[in-house]
């Protein structure tokens, strides 16, 4: 692959589940733009199912950028729309990511993950077992 050029079609790339730590409410999927492990930058289009959730978070690597392609991204209790842009510096909380009706989102972020650890520090606790 061309590192200092690449053109794609995001709709020619696989949309595929992805487990995020404490996501609730459905099956989140990403689609994998862009992964530039020299630059340490990854791009992606995050798929936020209607009703989905992702706890409150922070992100120790770097920071993170989000482009609401289509779709209504709740982020802390703010409803954005298409077009919407947040960013986040590393090591800031931010979250919980949110969405009614299902979401795309368009995401930039540094080096998130390396030999399979994915650098995502909760910051909300995890509900516990149910009790009855």
């Amino acid at each position: 692959m061309d590192t200092e050029r690449l053109r794609l079609l995001a709709d020619g790339v696989a949309a595929t589940p992805f487990a995020i730590p404490g996501a609730t409410g459905g099956e989140f999927r990403i689609q994998l733009l862009n992964e530039d492990a020299a630059r340490g930058v990854v791009t992606t289009v995050v798929h936020l199912p209607a009703g989905g959730r992702i706890p409150a978070h922070s992100h120790g690597a770097g920071a993170e950028m989000h482009y609401v392609l289509e779709g209504d991204l709740i982020e802390g209790g703010e409803t954005l729309g298409p077009g919407a842009f947040l960013t986040h510096a590393a090591g800031v909380v931010h979250g919980p990511h949110e969405s009614r009706g299902g979401a795309r989102v368009l995401t930039v972020q540094q080096w998130q993950s390396r030999d399979g650890d994915f650098d995502f520090q909760p910051a909300e606790a995890s509900p516990g077992p149910e009790r009855g």
